[in-house]
């Protein structure tokens, strides 16, 4: 009996098995191994529209699919296959039938129809084992059957490959994946190590790794298996932001994972420590790191306590500095607070300086006189941050370039792995760097940034503490003031200017952990509204409805350049991705006019505004970098999308192999918002996110927004944001090195 889909009307997938010839490849993906097929089945020869991911997939084979009929609102009835197996065929006219169908490249119908006469039944399996017999088959020539038989052996292997894979239960697209990733030599790397593919095949993770191996007969307690799974467990932990993990913790959360008791992880902790992949150090817990990680915390606590101990390089003027500070203020036109005043000559006269503070407390206007007062006095400054947007933001502030700091390393690809040209052999030729937004830099990319420093530059971080932390692993900039060996400046007056915004106000009251004060959509300043909703199943509608017309009508905004949603979360109703679906249906729909791009699952509308989710150091262009497709090419299966850009605007082509780079961006995650800022921004707080509800979450997405907040929700949603100032713990040793270098210069 079907079962009635309450949401959309339609009938549940019916699950069921069919078998025919494959006719017509109507669509592929090569990339994806999807294919749209038209099989011919049963004996009334009744054509089939079958879809599904097929890597290997011919025309005129025959196969046997495994799945559900289902009904496509645009294509109708269709078999949607989850596995597909080739069925050899057995009889002369089958044979003749398949080869004759284009199946092998160099062989038609006539050819087919000389080969099997001369073969018999036993054409496949000629071909397949002795393909070289090709040339007894008269009129055919060593020429011709050396090409055929080079095709078949291409084929023969790949067919080979994939058989191998089904039978240990990979699925299609995997299976595409690891055969793109290996090719021929894939059956030989999976038996000698499964778990190479969690580090090798982009996708494919322990737990699928693992999988395999199991399915493949590992014994499940193999020191194999469990050294794979500690690594995985420190690599899913450093996503998560950490840069050790306490020793005890890692055994219990690797033993879960694994199925293993803990004195079977234990032992192999040992192990990989003796190869030194890890690293288990004496502190206290015994915190274990990847090693990576232990030389990148290692590095910057190093480096910056060398910068902080050394003599900087003498101005280039002989004017006191009070006296140069006060021709900057004068020729600025800024009147500076005695704070302000201090941070700059500190940076001035030391190597390194934090400069930290929330939103109207004047970091930008104290930035903008550090980098007259070093011109001033003579010095070469470079300015940089994060992400393309951050520097874009510094540059305006400043009047000077800005760069991100990728580029300010020069940034190159060599052999699939990122390298940056300055580094400690080649330096950064500049007498001081000041870098914003350095919440956002996690503690690989500080380690970079450090070793292209030298003794006697100036180096100002800038930053607000109370920010989200870094995507990567580390809370680079928290870990620095909280060490105490690095002087810190904390600019914490609210100008008067910026007390009147109810942004600023409201900002401050969240991250102090008061209530905002809320004002109904329509009524009050107009500047932070809220508009409560109880039914969190309603809110998607109320998100569309503001972007599309009450706010475009009330502001006088675009709703799309000018209005940016911010989520929580990924999954819920009103998380990013149900309500990039929803918004770029409102505010991007289909029209004939409008190219569409449609690669598997994956579809890209002419105009869409894009995030880039992944770094990608060939074109230069980096995870969170926000674009609008302006054109799409369908028969080259491409599409180009405009970026903003320090430097003016920038087109990047994306093809088959790297699309999937790209998400719609008409929401995005609080986290993917870090170092920008919107005109609007429109937020969703509801108890479906209540997992995510952290006071500096809440902080992070209201000082996204520089002329209006929108937050939709409930009361009780915000208040638990606003109380819960415990964020997620993340395990880091780097305060705690500076803290140790500190004291031992001292004793």
């Amino acid at each position: 009996m079907k079962q009635r889909d309450l949401w959309n009307g339609r009938y549940e997938p019916e699950p069921a098995e069919i078998r025919g010839i494959v006719d017509r490849i109507t669509f592929r993906d090569e990339r994806s191994g999807y294919s749209v097929l038209a099989v011919r089945c049963g004996e009334t020869g009744a054509v089939m529209t079958v879809v599904g991911v097929f890597p290997a997939v011919m025309q005129g084979e025959t196969r046997d699919f495994e799945g559900e009929w289902v009904t496509h609102p645009q294509y109708g009835r269709q078999f949607k296959a989850r596995t597909s197996t080739p069925v050899v065929p057995e009889t002369a006219d089958a044979i003749e039938a398949y080869l004759g169908s284009g199946a092998i490249k160099g062989i038609g119908r006539a050819m087919a129809r000389r080969i099997v006469g001369f073969f018999g039944p036993r054409t496949l399996e000629i071909i397949e084992e002795e393909p070289e017999r090709l040339a007894e088959v008269p009129g055919l020539g060593p020429k011709k059957a050396s090409a055929i038989a080079e095709e078949i052996g291409k084929q023969r292997q790949l067919r080979k490959v994939m058989m191998f894979l089904a039978k240990i239960g990979v699925t299609p697209n995997c299976a595409a994946k690891i055969y793109q990733t290996y090719g021929d030599d894939a059956i030989s790397i999976i038996k000698e190590n499964p778990y190479r593919l969690a580090d090798d095949v982009f996708g494919i993770g322990f737990k699928t790794a693992d999988s395999i191996a199991l399915k493949m007969g590992i014994d499940p307690a193999s020191p194999d298996r469990v050294r794979a799974g500690i690594r995985y467990q420190l690599v899913e932990l450093a996503e998560q932001g950490h840069t050790y993990y306490p020793a005890g913790m890692l055994c219990q959360a690797a033993a879960k994972l694994i199925g293993v008791d803990n004195a079977a992880v234990e032992a192999c902790i040992k192990d990989l420590a003796g190869t030194g992949s890890i690293i288990v150090t004496p502190d206290p817990g015994s915190p274990i790191y990847l090693k990576w990680l232990y030389n990148a915390e290692n590095e910057v606590a190093g480096r910056l306590t060398e910068l902080a101990r050394a003599e900087v390089t003498p101005p280039k003027v002989k004017a006191p500095l009070d006296r140069l500070l006060r021709r900057v203020e004068e020729g600025a036109g800024i009147k500076l607070t005695p704070v302000q005043r201090n941070a700059i000559l500190s940076v001035a006269s030391s190597g390194v300086l934090v400069l930290t503070g929330g939103p109207g407390t004047g970091k930008t206007t104290t930035v903008r006189g550090v980098v007259r007062m070093l011109e001033a006095m003579r010095l070469k400054v470079m300015l940089a941050a994060p992400t393309g947007r951050a520097a874009k933001r510094l540059e305006e502030a400043t009047g000077r370039e800005a760069r991100t700091i990728h580029r300010l390393l020069e940034v190159s690809m060599e052999n699939g792995f990122m390298r940056f040209q300055r580094n400690e052999d080649n330096p950064l030729d500049a007498d001081a760097i000041v870098v914003d937004e350095v919440s956002m830099v996690d503690l690989p990319l500080m380690a970079s940034l450090l070793k292209a420093t030298r003794p006697g530059m100036r180096l100002l971080f800038v930053g607000d503490k109370d920010q989200l932390p870094s995507v990567g692993p580390g809370a680079v900039l928290r870990d620095i003031i909280a060490s105490g060996a690095i002087p810190v400046v904390e600019l914490t007056e609210i100008f008067r200017q910026a007390r009147e915004s109810l942004i600023v106000v409201n900002a401050h009251r969240v991250n102090n952990g008061e209530f905002p004060i809320l004002k109904d959509f329509g009524n009050g300043s107009g500047e932070f509204m809220f508009i409560e909703e109880e039914d969190a199943g309603k809110i998607p509608g109320l998100i569309r409805e503001l972007v599309t017309s009450r706010l475009p009508s009330s502001l006088g905004c675009n709703p799309v350049d000018d209005i940016q949603v911010l989520t929580p979360m990924r999954k819920t109703p009103s998380g990013v991705d149900s309500l990039n679906e929803i918004l770029r249906e409102a505010v991007n729909p289909p029209s004939p006019d409008k190219g569409e791009l449609k690669l598997g699952t994956m579809a890209f509308r002419l105009g869409d505004k894009v995030m880039q989710v992944v770094n990608n150091y060939d074109k230069m262009v980096f995870n969170g970098d926000i674009g609008r497709i302006s054109s799409i090419v369908p028969s080259r299966k491409l599409l180009v999308v405009r970026f903003p850009d320090a430097d003016g605007p920038r087109e990047i082509e994306y093809g088959e192999k790297d699309i999937d780079q790209l998400a719609l961006a008409y929401a995005v995650s609080v986290h993917k918002s870090q170092g920008s800022e919107y005109p609007v921004v429109v937020m969703p707080v509801t108890m479906q996110h209540y997992v995510m509800l952290q006071r500096n979450l809440l902080y992070t997405g209201i000082t996204r927004a520089k002329r209006a907040v929108v937050l939709v929700g409930t009361k009780r949603a915000i208040a638990l944001a606003v109380r819960n100032d415990r964020s997620a713990v993340r395990f880091s040793g780097l305060a705690g090195r500076l803290r140790t270098l500190a004291c031992a210069r001292t004793h």
